[in-house]
């Protein structure tokens, strides 16, 4: 498990680390420097490869966000020449901490004898004292530190982003945005930010205004929030946690704090429940998926089978008769109980002691995917969230019926888990899409908290939030994954957990990151485009074995 951390909560580390620990500030700076000299000499080295080894993209990809004026670099020739040993650096510093970082870096490469110019962004006069302490280092040692609006621009073959770190709180205008529309235009062939790419919110991920695109994040202690979360994540680059002396035990540190979201790696794999020899099929539990209006059973399928490849040991689908052979063609390891359409209006006694049955039977209940929105799905919620007594994974239909009938989260409790994608959380919270987007993981949490249940908000990095607070953002995943059916799946991976003991929260955050590691193996095997969501079934059985 990996920590992320908002700017707030980074700041009061480094402030206990200097002012209560006694670790002197300049000792943290000179490692978080290193750290960054040593990416940019691995990108010089990269470089200076012939083309044929290069792994340089054929052409640059502009990203923009609506609104924003982001930072844009003309493509790298690919046959353009390897770049020296003393490779043009700039070095563009705010008067922070975060540009004392880069003077500080600037100078190890600057001693090691790349051709480096530091470029001074904001008014130095109102600078750190660590600002004016690497400064005044620099300048005795001779370096070509200029203001930037005074510097005329040549060469630059890497640029390093030290303008704002995760100091920013309000959006990048006047002669900041200047700043960083030049440094775009600096034609550099990669970036290195430092802790943050400067115009990204480190909280929220969000682009404030002007955005400078960064092909390697160098961040210190642990990542931020934002370089999870899209669009920020899109903008970091490859994210390096550099470990630079903070504690990491004890009092002041994370452990000791405010909640802290968390993502996961492939150590978290260990998490996987242990399937003991001496067992049978009822030890790994009992799945009721119930999905699937007449002749739309595909997402009833998708969430059983990813259920059985997850591990449960029996799954039984609960489907309208329609879909009956479909069933048993598909998934003929499956259980099958079925229902007639109006069946709940016509005889809803017999109905109702069907759902008991079911409800006493299941370890786990699926309920929502591909019900339809007919005039029944009312009352087939309401039967189920009144009889179930055993974690329930809520999802697709299921939560359109919930945002047309409000009156149902009534019967919200503790063992509930919610997977809206944006626009079904946008049905049910009455923001818009654009809204959520600022901040899904605020958006997540505040829902959580008033249903007191758990809540995966599905996305390009999906957030996970428990009813006691906890966050989970997921890292892994990709575009392959956006298929139809791939929903489903989730659902079917978190009910297969779930039946094996795992806690909502756990299960929730595992699964989502399980998911979606299951489309990264995918893609790196068959490519970005052809993925099926079958696929993502089968995969997620081969993961950890």
């Amino acid at each position: 498990m990996r920590y992320l951390v908002t700017g707030s909560q980074m700041k009061a580390i480094d402030r206990h680390a200097i002012q209560v620990v006694g670790i002197p500030s300049v000792v943290l700076m000179e490692r978080a420097a290193l750290a960054v000299a040593a990416a940019v000499e691995e990108l010089a080295a990269e470089e200076e490869k012939p083309a044929v080894e290069r792994k340089r993209p054929a052409a640059e990809e502009e990203r923009q966000t609506a609104g924003a004026a982001a930072a844009k670099r003309p493509a790298a020739d690919a046959d353009a020449d390897a770049l020296p040993a003393s490779a043009h650096i700039w070095s563009v510093c705010g008067t922070g901490n975060n540009g004392a970082d880069g003077i500080a870096a600037a100078r190890i490469l600057y001693n090691k004898g790349y051709k480096v110019t530091v470029l001074i962004a904001g008014d130095p006069q109102r600078g750190t004292e660590e600002f004016r302490l690497q400064r005044r280092i620099a300048e005795n040692l001779g370096m070509q530190i200029v203001e930037w609006r005074d510097f005329l621009p040549g060469r630059c073959d890497i640029l390093i982003d030290a303008v704002f770190g995760v100091g920013l709180s309000r959006p990048v205008e006047g002669e900041y945005r200047e700043i960083l529309e030049m440094m775009g235009n600096a034609g550099a062939l990669k970036v290195v930010a430092v802790d943050m790419p400067s115009g990204i919110h480190s909280d929220s991920g969000q682009i404030m205004g002007a955005v400078v695109k960064a092909d390697v994040t160098v961040t210190f202690g642990y990542r931020k929030l934002g370089s999870a979360l899209y669009p920020g994540r899109d903008y970091c680059g490859l994210v390096k946690v550099c470990d630079i002396g903070f504690p990491s035990e004890g009092p002041g540190t994370l452990d000791q704090g405010d909640t802290v979201a968390v993502t996961f790696g492939k150590e978290d794999l260990e998490r996987l429940p242990k399937r003991p020899e001496y067992s049978n099929k009822g030890t790994f539990g009992r799945v009721l998926v119930v999905a699937g209006s007449a002749n739309m059973g595909g997402a009833a399928y998708l969430s059983a089978l990813a259920a059985y490849r997850m591990g449960a040991g029996l799954v039984k689908i609960m489907t309208d008769e329609e879909n009956r052979q479909m069933m048993q063609q598909l998934l003929p390891e499956a259980i099958l109980d079925t229902y007639r359409d109006g069946e709940m209006e016509d005889e809803p006694d017999v109905f109702h002691e069907k759902v008991e049955r079911e409800c006493a039977w299941a370890d786990v209940i699926v309920l929502g995917p591909g019900i339809g929105q007919g005039s029944g799905v009312f009352e087939l919620l309401r039967e189920f969230l009144t009889n179930a007594y055993v974690p329930m994974v809520l999802d697709a239909d299921g939560l359109n019926a919930i945002a047309r009938y409000p009156e149902l989260t009534q019967y919200f409790t503790e063992n509930i888990i919610v997977t809206p994608h944006m626009g079904e959380m946008s049905r049910l919270t009455g923001l818009t899409v654009e809204q959520i987007r600022r901040d899904i993981a605020a958006v997540a949490a505040e829902y959580s908290a008033t249903h007191g249940i758990t809540c995966v908000l599905k996305d390009s990095s999906s957030v996970v939030c428990g009813r006691d607070g906890q966050i989970y953002v997921n890292t892994s995943g990709n575009s392959c994954m956006a298929k139809a059916g791939s929903g489903d799946v989730l659902t079917g991976v978190i009910a297969g957990l779930l039946a094996q003991g795992c806690e909502p929260w756990d299960a929730a955050a595992l699964g989502v990151y399980l998911h979606g590691l299951a489309g990264d193996r995918i893609r790196e095997r068959n490519g970005s485009h052809g993925m099926l969501a079958r696929e993502l079934a089968d995969e997620v059985g081969r993961i950890g074995r």
